[in-house]
């Protein structure tokens, strides 16, 4: 117990010992040793953190944007700095390979790069003579306290770039409840942070139950919430928080289908799909856990899909030769499990099964090899719900307009993806497919962070999405402010009605 990290929580500029009796255990999958415990935050803790926030906003909001991002410009460096060391700790704690590990922090670097240039995306409108005499000037301005609730599964990229990077840059303060499951990512940039010379109070960190994470959604200094997790905590989140006046971004499940015509160049399209499908082993929520393929190509590309994903190197998250790494907790490998014993009750065809993955030197590792399901139809839930595995879905079809069906009958709407080399299909894809984020022979079409992180139907509830410039939107509110001047002889007759 002497190696077990015990972590803190940071409010108002200081890391506190928690007072809570519950810790919770943070794990290295790649081994199945436990490697640190974070405290369960008390609700007192938690509202002290929203109290520096609160504290902290009239002055953080006042400090102008140029050096408000003079922060985050220092941030950046700093982050380049000690990349590797942020990338093990991702590796270390999610299990995540080296390289899917190295993209999560890079892809919050992106997001902290967007921000930087927040001078010029705050900027606002204006017009002289709306009226004779009367000039309007529209202006952006922060909102007040946001919490963002982040999910297990990108440690650094969904706290520490979707969330935190547009927040403060705009002028707000973050309360961010990090996943227990991996905290320790988030924590060490928000060391940096403080490194780059945050004000106190601007950021704070902490982990805590779903229970005391409910303050959040009704304490009356929460102006909105940003969340990333289940369908069923997010539509919880969208509905008790609107009702409690916050805006709300929820980003929730997804089950991304990827329809493969016949005259898709198969060997490539095969690849796509092992890196979309088990790259961060299926646990992201822009994986492609369903392929729709035309019949008359369904036994090809099940048998390259099948072939490619048995090459995969399965092994430790910071081996670098890594191909395929752990899940995140034996409990979730135990949930993924589950539903690949689903999918065999309902009757789909088990072409490749991941289940007792060993690898030499890491027996207790939580590892699940790619799993391949032929012959999904629609009754089966294995095919319509999200398993957040390695675990492949095939759906077969007749033609385009039977493909484009069946995706669009699902609940879940994040991403979707074609691929043909035919332009007439491709244009009626991107037209009439029901998903957010679209892929033309892409398999994980997830846009620049310039852009916004656009789910639709039950994989989102909100208005504005995240990143973007619908994330700056969601930070900022606007105000009209129009004026009218008189000259001194009109003053002097005192004839000039001023409210008009």
């Amino acid at each position: 117990m002497n190696d077990i990290k015990r972590l803190k929580y940071f409010a108002n500029g200081m890391w506190h010992e928690s007072s809570t009796a519950k810790y919770m255990d943070i794990w290295n999958p790649s081994t199945g040793e436990k490697i640190a415990e974070t405290p369960c935050c008390t609700e007192d803790e938690v509202n002290i953190a929203i109290k520096a926030a609160t504290d902290a906003f009239p002055i953080w909001s006042n400090t102008p944007v140029t050096k408000r991002v003079q922060i985050l410009f220092k941030y950046r460096e700093l982050m380049e700095q000690h990349l590797d060391e942020l990338v093990y700790l991702v590796c270390q704690e999610n299990g995540k390979a080296w390289g899917e590990a190295m993209g999560d922090v890079l892809k919050a670097q992106e997001i902290v790069e967007f921000a930087c240039g927040m001078p010029s995306l705050m900027m606002g409108e204006s017009l002289m003579d709306t009226s004779s005499g009367f000039d309007t000037n529209l202006i952006k301005e922060p909102v007040g306290v946001f919490a963002g609730i982040a999910p297990f599964n990108f440690p650094a990229m969904i706290p520490m770039g979707w969330m935190m990077p547009l927040c403060i840059a705009t002028g707000n303060t973050l309360v961010l409840k990090a996943s227990s499951m991996t905290p320790m990512t988030s924590m060490r940039c928000v060391e940096l942070m403080q490194e780059a010379g945050l004000p106190a109070g601007v950021l704070n960190i902490l982990t805590c139950s779903r229970h005391e994470a409910e303050l959040f959604l009704k304490h009356p200094d929460v102006k909105g919430i940003s969340f990333v997790g289940s369908t069923s905590v997010g539509k919880h989140i969208y509905s008790t928080a609107a009702a409690n006046a916050k805006r709300v971004q929820a980003l929730c499940e997804a089950k991304n289908h990827g329809l493969v015509l016949e005259d898709a160049e198969l060997e490539r399209t095969a690849r796509t799909i092992i890196n979309a499908a088990y790259g961060c082993a299926g646990e992201r929520c822009m994986a492609l856990p369903v392929i729709v393929a035309q019949e008359s190509i369904a036994d090809e590309l099940v048998g390259l899909i099948s072939k490619f994903a048995q090459e995969l190197k399965i092994g430790p998250a910071y081996d670098k030769t890594t191909d395929l790494g752990p899940l995140v907790t034996e409990s979730h490998k135990q949930f993924v499990t589950s539903w690949i014993e689903k999918g065999i009750e309902e009757g789909a065809t088990l072409v490749l099964d991941g289940r007792n993955t060993t690898v030499p030197g890491a027996e207790n590792g939580f590892y699940l090899g790619p799993t391949i399901f032929d012959k999904v139809t629609p009754e089966m839930k294995i095919g319509d719900e999200e398993i957040f595995g390695p675990v492949l879905c095939i759906k077969r079809v007749k033609n385009f307009e039977e493909g484009l069906s069946v995706m669009n009958a699902s609940r879940f709407a994040n991403g979707s993806a074609i691929f043909t080399q035919n332009g007439y299909y491709s244009r009626e894809f991107a037209k009439r497919t029901h998903a957010g984020m679209v892929g033309v022979n892409v398999g994980i079409p997830v846009p620049l962070g310039v852009f916004p992180f656009t789910g639709h139907k039950e994989s989102f509830f909100g208005d504005l999405h995240m990143i973007g410039k619908d994330g700056i939107r969601f930070y900022t509110e606007t105000k009209a402010i129009t004026t009218r001047w008189f000259d001194e002889e009109e003053l002097k007759k005192k004839k000039v009605n001023t409210w008009d």
